[in-house]
């Protein structure tokens, strides 16, 4: 069949190229007139010159040429018409392939008047032969043609010229004149053509019966020596007309309007045909596609159910809904007789859309289980729909893009053209979402959103496509718990549906770098993770247990790590004995550890107090307070018997402004007054202690804080620091290799210079034999180290504040 076909309707040339030739191309049309020029069309040109470029039928690219347009040779009733197109991938069209397609039709006989009402203009051509007088002539407006004849007269010789009626004056333009205006004029050796596009300044928008027109009141006459010729090149075209009921088109022309039936009676019905795409159609095809076409006094009707054969559906969206349009191409032609013109013809070309209709599109999943492939198809869709990009997880990407990613796209074609698109993706694919809505079962997601072009408009819209998969094959994470005298260890052993779930203790993120902070023990390898927390945190609960103590429990949670929500809760209680709250120990020395219990909420810890409310805890977690005194104060009682003295005391928690406390923990230390213990005793001349020198690595680090609580030292990006002379410098020295708690750090020598190097001079002494510089005014501090939860081994530490100074020779200041 090749890039383009041609087909002759009536005095319309059509020349289609189809989609598969020319889609995806730039696309440039001229018109080739007899001297070989070609002329580029343009909007303005095509409706001043008779053409139309259109899209039918989805993609396919339509050009329409009347018999009488600008650039087509008419001779003994045929007319030819050539059109050069260029097609380029470039929008500059460089490298344009030509096409050049030359055809010819008959046409004829010729009515005395014809009228086309095309898409984008309106046609009128009258035979210009001299008429032969008739008596009684009738005339509608006297005015309108005997006030033609002083623009006549004044006209010069052999010139042509057209004058506008418009209800509030006339305008007269010679031809060149009316060409520059954008109207187009030409005559044959038998006929004038006057040619008006919709966008004409001299058109009217008239009502008769109802319905509106666009019409143009002109005559146009010619002067030659003592004859003038005077032609009526009236025209009108209908504008709506159109309805919409019970799924059928209603199209309505009335018949016989002005100005084309001005001055006219006698009116008679010589023809009336209708059909789609410019082709006419008989009364038994109209039939076949259920058509109905209706010719009554003063209208012709046609009646086309929505869906017919002869029209065809287009994609369309509205407010990002995806829907269609139903459009047919309909013609009329109508031809009557009166007592002025003889025989008219009126042919009207109508292109109808319906309006918008939602359509909806079915996505579904047609998952191989057992291959563990997700296969969803979307559809149906016209097509006139191409699929252009995917995005996945936020990401966009183009179709072949997509296979990249795991994602194969394919299309479904049917036999009326219609397709769906399918989409096939593994199970364990990145973007696919793998939760379990039961214990034995687990959904795979696909959460993809198609976007979509639609042909030849270029419209976009998009397809959020959720499909989920689910198998029986989920495996849960399990857990076991087990304490072991200060520590509460729990042990989960992941399934499959676990990769990106996070363990979580109330609403902390447990990581790494938190359990070390906290001295709690975090650890994954793969298979399982290990948690381990002290008894006395912060984030272990607690309840009393009748006669035998109290219970510790943890609780954890593991959310999903995209959405935080919570997929999988454990929970592990252990008792604790009374007796691990309390120490009492030979000295005198009482530690006492206070538990919040669930069910008593809103205390602070820091509240806590003993008997003595001046004595408050010394160490504090969230949910732990633990208080460290000598049995000899704080309010300690004390009670004795024959063979011990018992202390005791109570651990009391008050509301602000009531003295009945709302926690008490009572507790008591016995020591016994006479023991007597049996020793075996044999003496031994053991030889006096000795420490042997020896050789090893140590790791030693020297931090240097910014205040005396030794909380926040100096990071590396804070040095070189700033300080004034004589301003306290706080420095720490920490053994950080072996961790030997047998082992304790003691500084003996310590000194500053002026350079990075050790050695170099001059130096002054800090610490000497592991005393202060006494030739020093102000002498090095020591400090004591606490066991804290950053310090673990407080005899790993060695602390001491030495005040600012400077290298001085002479009065000359040192510097490096």
């Amino acid at each position: 069949i090749g890039p383009m076909r041609s087909e002759c309707l009536g005095n319309i040339l059509r020349i289609t190229l189809r989609a598969e030739y020319f889609e995806d191309k730039y696309l440039s049309f001229s018109v080739v007139d007899q001297s070989g020029i070609a002329w580029e069309l343009d909007e303005a040109m095509a409706s001043q010159c008779g053409y139309t470029v259109t899209y039918s039928n989805w993609s396919d690219i339509e050009f329409r040429a009347s018999a009488l347009s600008c650039h087509s040779h008419l001779e003994k009733d045929v007319f030819t018409v050539t059109i050069e197109i260029k097609a380029s991938h470039n929008p500059d069209m460089k490298n344009a392939a030509i096409h050049l397609k030359s055809a010819s039709c008959p046409y004829g006989p010729w009515s005395p008047r014809e009228l086309v009402c095309e898409s984008n203009y309106m046609e009128v051509s009258v035979r210009k032969e001299v008429p032969q007088a008739v008596k009684d002539f009738i005339q509608d407006k006297s005015e309108d043609w005997t006030l033609s004849f002083p623009e006549a007269k004044a006209g010069e010789v052999s010139i042509w010229q057209i004058v506008f009626h418009q209800p509030e004056e006339k305008k007269a333009l010679l031809v060149s004149d009316a060409w520059s205006a954008g109207y187009g004029f030409n005559t044959t050796d038998t006929r004038v053509v006057l040619r008006i596009p919709y966008t004409a300044m001299q058109i009217q928008l008239l009502e008769a019966q109802g319905f509106s027109f666009f019409t143009v009141r002109s005559s146009t006459f010619y002067k030659q020596q003592w004859i003038i010729l005077v032609v009526d090149t009236s025209v009108a075209c209908p504008v709506d007309g159109v309805e919409y009921t019970n799924r059928t088109i209603i199209w309505t022309v009335p018949k016989y309007i002005l100005p084309v039936s001005a001055g006219a009676t006698g009116f008679k019905d010589m023809l009336v045909e209708a059909g789609v795409d410019l082709h006419k159609l008989s009364a038994k095809e109209m039939a076949s596609r259920k058509y109905v076409l209706l010719n009554d006094l003063n209208t012709i009707t046609m009646k086309i159910p929505i869906g017919a054969e002869g029209g065809y559906y287009k994609t369309s969206v509205s407010s990002g809904q995806y829907g269609s349009k139903y459009t047919i191409n309909l013609f009329l032609e109508h031809q009557w007789e009166d007592d002025k013109w003889e025989r008219t013809k009126h042919t009207i070309i109508k292109e109808i859309e319906t309006p918008f209709k939602q359509a909806e599109l079915a996505i579904t999943n047609n998952s191989n289980l057992t291959a563990r492939i997700m296969n969803v198809t979307v559809g149906t869709f016209l097509p006139d729909v191409e699929l252009v990009n995917l995005t996945i997880e936020g990401t966009t990407v183009t179709v072949s893009e997509a296979v990249q990613h795991g994602y194969i796209v394919y299309e479904i074609r049917y036999t009326n053209g219609s397709k769906d698109y399918g989409i096939q993706v593994l199970f364990d694919a990145p973007g696919i979402k793998k939760e379990y809505p039961r214990a034995d079962m687990k959904a795979y997601t696909l959460n993809v959103t198609l976007g979509f072009l639609i042909h030849p408009t270029s419209e976009t819209f998009s397809l959020p496509v959720i499909s989920v998969s689910t198998t029986k094959d989920a495996v849960l994470p399990s857990a076991r718990g087990f304490c072991d005298g200060k520590n509460l260890h729990l042990i989960i052993t992941h399934g499959n549906v676990d990769q990106n779930w996070l363990p979580f203790i109330s609403d902390w993120h447990l990581t790494p770098e938190d359990a070390q902070k906290y001295n709690y023990s975090l650890e994954d390898n793969g298979t399982h993770l290990a948690i381990s927390v002290p008894f006395f945190s912060s984030y272990v609960n607690y309840e009393v247990l009748r006669n035998s103590g109290i219970k510790a429990s943890l609780h954890l949670t593991l959310r999903d790590g995209m959405t935080l929500a919570n997929k999988k809760d454990f929970s592990m209680s252990c008792e604790i004995s009374p007796l691990e709250l309390i120490q009492c120990l030979p000295n005198g020395t009482v530690v006492i550890t206070a538990v919040k219990l669930v069910g008593i909420a809103d205390l602070d810890t820091s509240l806590f107090v003993l008997r003595d409310r001046q004595c408050k805890p010394s160490i504090m977690t969230k949910n732990t307070a633990t208080f460290k005194f000598n049995v000899n104060s704080c309010g300690t009682s004390r009670k004795f018997n024959s063979a011990t003295m018992t202390y005791e005391n109570e651990v009391l928690y008050f509301r602000p402004g009531n003295d009945k406390p709302v926690y008490q923990l009572k507790f008591a230390c016995s020591y016994a007054i006479k023991q007597t213990v049996d020793v075996r005793y044999e003496s031994k001349k053991n030889p006096p202690p000795s420490i042997k020198p020896g050789f090893g690595s140590l790791a030693l680090s020297l931090k240097l804080f910014k205040e005396k609580s030794y909380s926040r030292p100096y990071q590396e990006s804070e040095y070189p620091v700033v300080k004034y002379l004589r301003e306290a410098l706080y420095f720490e020295v920490e053994l950080l290799q072996p961790e030997d708690a047998r082992l304790e750090l003691n500084l003996d020598d310590c000194w500053a210079t002026n350079s990075q190097s050790q050695d170099s001079l001059p130096q002054w002494p800090i610490i000497t034999n592991g005393c202060g510089n006494s030739d020093n005014s102000y002498r090095t501090i020591f400090h004591k180290v606490n066991y804290s939860p950053r310090v673990k081994l407080p005899q790993h530490l060695k602390r001491f504040e030495v005040r600012m100074f400077a290298f001085l020779r002479g009065t000359t200041l040192l510097q490096e």
